[in-house]
């Protein structure tokens, strides 16, 4: 096996594998990418055995930008009987090489691409997982305590009588069903733009270091609050917010009595004196050049110890742009003296 497949958006397949292909040959990997439009879904295959493996442990998704899940995988196996598919893949299983231990997986998940066209496969793939992960219980994979470095199977259809199968990493993979973390949106935030902000602090932190670095003893800042949408996530943790917009923000954040308004542009706001910002967000509609420039004044100046922020990517050259921001960031910084991650 010396393919990894990628998840990611539709219509994102082109930036997909220009990012792995950097990142593959930052590991010392030569390889090609295989991307077909609007498929959500790149095949990276290595030059080298063992390659793929090794990309599955260096590489955490979440460290990825365009990735929503990465795995190793098997070549297609085609041509499926409707009597019996489930022979088959384990075998396929079964052949992984070594170091490729079975019994050393906890789970399988069922998968198909996140498009429209695949949307009706995923029945399919529901229906299918029990009998599947009952026969691999039989064969005596999927143990109930594993290694600490225990992997995931996976199989992935392209239709009902063709699909890969494959394996990734615990440690690295994202823990989500497709690789898509699915939120219910929240009654009382003013916009589903809060989502986003949800999704990455879940992203980026564990539960742990979540209520150590959110709580009432934080401070932050949301330029370009208005309606109120990233504002309410960290309102609902108990951060203190200065919400700055020309617009208005939702009534409801005043209630929690956890908000400051300053009507004010976001691009000229500075924090008040003497207050220590833990937090700045930022969501607004502008170059991702500019946003980038932004959030480096920010840190530089020591405004705020940390920030998420969104960029509003263009539609062509997008890993492009989105890497000259992080080095423009990074290289402001260096530059500063500061240590740094991001």
């Amino acid at each position: 096996m010396n393919k990894i497949m990628l998840y990611c958006r539709q219509g994102f397949e082109k930036e997909m594998a220009a990012e792995i292909m950097e990142k593959a040959a930052t590991l010392g990997v030569a390889g090609f990418a295989r991307a077909v439009e609007n498929t959500a879904y790149v095949i990276f295959e290595c030059y080298q055995p063992n390659d793929a493996d090794l990309l599955a442990q260096k590489l955490p998704v979440k460290e990825l930008i365009f990735a929503r899940q990465l795995l190793v995988i098997s070549d297609l196996l085609e041509d499926l009987s409707p009597e019996d598919r489930i022979t088959p893949i384990i075998e396929a299983f079964k052949q992984l090489p070594a170091p490729f231990d079975l019994t050393k997986t906890d789970d399988v998940w069922v998968e198909s691409a996140d498009t429209n066209e695949a949307k009706s496969l995923l029945t399919f793939c529901r229906k299918f997982t029990v009998p599947l992960r009952q026969a691999l219980r039989r064969s005596g994979a999927l143990q109930a305590k594993v290694a600490k470095h225990a992997r995931t199977l996976h199989v992935f259809f392209l239709r009902n009588n063709a699909c890969y199968v494959g394996y990734s990493y615990n440690q690295q993979h994202s823990p989500y069903f497709m690789g898509i973390q699915r939120l219910r949106f929240p009654e009382m935030a003013p916009s589903r733009s809060t989502l986003k902000l949800e999704e990455a602090i879940l992203t980026f932190f564990t539960p742990e270091e979540e209520k150590t670095r959110f709580n009432e003893n934080q401070i932050g800042v949301d330029l370009g609050a208005c309606p109120g949408g990233w504002t309410y996530q960290l309102v609902k943790r108990g951060v203190f917010v200065y919400a700055v917009d020309h617009g208005k923000m939702a009534t409801s954040l005043f209630d929690t009595g956890r908000i400051e308004h300053c009507p004010e542009d976001g691009f000229k706001f500075q924090p008040p004196k003497r207050k220590r910002v833990n937090w700045l967000v930022c969501d607004m509609v502008e170059k991702p050049s500019r946003i980038a420039d932004l959030m480096a004044k920010w840190l530089v100046n020591g405004w705020t110890q940390e920030a998420i922020f969104n960029l509003k990517l263009p539609m062509k050259k997008r890993y492009q742009e989105v890497q000259q921001c992080l080095d423009s960031i990074a290289r402001q910084l260096q530059d500063a003296g500061f240590s740094f991650q991001i």
